[in-house]
């Protein structure tokens, strides 16, 4: 088994789930496409997506080439660590804006350490 496959794999079922939420509440709340605006709660979930969406460009490939220079395990652990920061992340955004701050850190952090000890391993390794 490709641990780090699996979870690049994970983190994008985890992007599908936020894009049928984000589907739902644009129904839930009649905000008819291509209108992103509306209601307050509407809005949250689809900041949520775009978020996602920007992080998972940085994530995928930083994952990989992490993996690759630095090692798979951690890699994969790090991985991990993503999916539920972004899972904390939208919880917290949907709930209350103020509360994403926890799981965007987790996030954004996770990807700041690939990305950074992937150039590094590249670089050294």
């Amino acid at each position: 088994m490709n641990f780090v496959a699996v979870i690049a794999a994970l983190a994008l079922v985890e992007y599908l789930v936020i894009m049928l939420q984000t589907g739902r509440a644009r129904q839930t709340y009649g905000i008819k496409a291509p209108a992103t605006t509306g209601d307050p709660i509407f809005e949250r979930h689809y900041r949520v997506q775009q978020n996602t969406v920007e992080q998972l460009v940085v994530f995928v490939p930083a994952l990989f080439l992490f993996a690759r220079y630095v090692g798979p395990r951690s890699a994969g652990v790090l991985g991990i660590v993503f999916i539920v920061g972004r899972a904390l992340y939208a919880r917290g955004y949907v709930a209350d804006p103020e509360k994403r701050g926890p799981g965007f850190a987790l996030s954004f952090g996770v990807n700041a350490i690939l990305v950074l000890g992937a150039l590094i391993g590249a670089l050294f390794g």
